[in-house]
């Protein structure tokens, strides 16, 4: 049984329940997805509101998210092309440098000179001819450069990719935490009358305040930011993948799904929300007493730095790509809002280091990623 809030242990199906879960730290989907009988569930996705019993299929290095550690380990261990082609010269002038000096101790000593005098010569040629500098120097390059990089904020695992840095035409940014906070804000919201917006949002934030769904967590996030009084709620209820109900101010106070708004055949304002919906947005129905009050639109937040990185990378002529997880109408909506160059969505872990390859050998850029 994984109760609400837990991280799922382990990958299996789902045998009873029905729950959303928060898939983002494994394929990029910022919106919670929800789960029922019959679904996968992926181990260190996180449970939300909903109590599910799972049926365990895979263990250990099987699971999904130790095939995508594997993959990272594997990448970690390749070696710098630099200082293996150093190591290997090294050792050829090793035994080049030894030879000249056995060779040294063999003429002085055939020519007649003392055993002392030969030992000397040969430690000479030895000292001048061994390729200490050249086996010291690879290594002394890149512990400077890493202690440089390191003062910097850098941190270098791989030093093939450190030297190959260079060279790069193209950056795969992440989405989900990288270019984006990774956390819902209200975008936008649309009252009926005679509500405003200041409390349709307070009255969003008084039901969500008992719930730690991301969308709550970001309606109260926003009411905050805008000082607003967020009043007590009673008799609070959730309804999994419909929404939440509470009573506040002695209203029966609704926040939910377009699914429940479609189910309940209420009328709502189609232009406005399919709008949103196109923009890759989440949109939420305020409902008092039945009827519609207002929506509110949330996306998951853009970083300030981001668009600066961005620009800076532009000046560099380097491309600026997106690769997430996430579904398509987010992916272009902040792709769209940054300037990216290209965008791929919908893309899993396992599958992204494919979707590098192919910027690699079809449009052949050389290319990093961050995420």
């Amino acid at each position: 049984m994984v109760r609400p809030g837990e991280k799922i242990p382990v990958d299996g199906e789902i045998i009873e329940g029905k729950s959303t879960v928060d898939e983002s730290m494994l394929t990029g989907e910022s919106v919670p997805v929800e789960k029922e009988t019959g679904e996968e569930a992926i181990g260190g996705s996180v449970n939300g509101e909903g109590s599910l019993i799972i049926s365990i299929k895979k263990t250990g290095e099987e699971t999904y998210l130790s095939q995508v550690i594997k993959l990272v380990k594997e990448a970690q261990e390749s070696k710098s092309k630099a200082q293996d082609l150093a190591n290997r010269a090294a050792k050829w002038l090793f035994y080049g440098a030894l030879a000249a000096g056995l060779l040294t101790f063999v003429i002085w000593l055939s020519l007649g000179y003392s055993v002392s005098f030969a030992i000397t010569r040969m430690v000479t040629v030895l000292i001048i001819a061994c390729p200490h500098a050249l086996g010291l120097a690879a290594p002394l390059v890149v512990a400077v450069s890493t202690s440089i990089a390191a003062k910097n904020g850098l941190l270098i695992r791989n030093r093939a990719s450190f030297e190959n840095a260079r060279f790069i035409e193209a950056i795969v940014f992440d989405k989900t935490g990288t270019l984006t906070k990774g956390e819902f804000g209200v975008m936008n919201i649309a009252a009926s009358s005679p509500y405003t917006e200041e409390e349709i949002l307070s009255l969003a934030a008084a039901v969500e305040a008992h719930s730690e769904h991301p969308i709550a967590r970001g309606i109260l996030k926003s009411a905050k930011e805008r000082q607003l009084s967020i009043p007590p709620a009673s008799n609070f209820q959730s309804f999994t993948g419909k929404g939440l109900q509470g009573v506040v101010d002695g209203k029966e106070v609704m926040v939910v799904s377009p699914g429940y708004v479609r189910s309940e055949n209420l009328s709502i304002d189609e232009g406005q929300f399919n709008e949103w919906s196109a923009e890759g947005k989440t949109v939420v129905f305020t409902l008092v007493n039945g009827k519609i009050a207002g929506m509110i639109a949330l996306a998951d937040m853009i970083r300030e730095t981001a668009q600066e990185a961005i620009n800076k990378l532009k000046e560099l002529n380097i491309k600026s790509i997106m690769l997430t997880g996430d579904n398509a109408k987010v992916a272009q909506y902040v792709g769209d809002k940054l300037g990216m160059d290209e965008i791929f969505a919908e893309v899993l872990p396992h599958e992204k280091s494919d979707k590098i390859v192919h910027i690699q050998t079809k449009e052949g850029l050389r290319t990093a990623m961050t995420g």
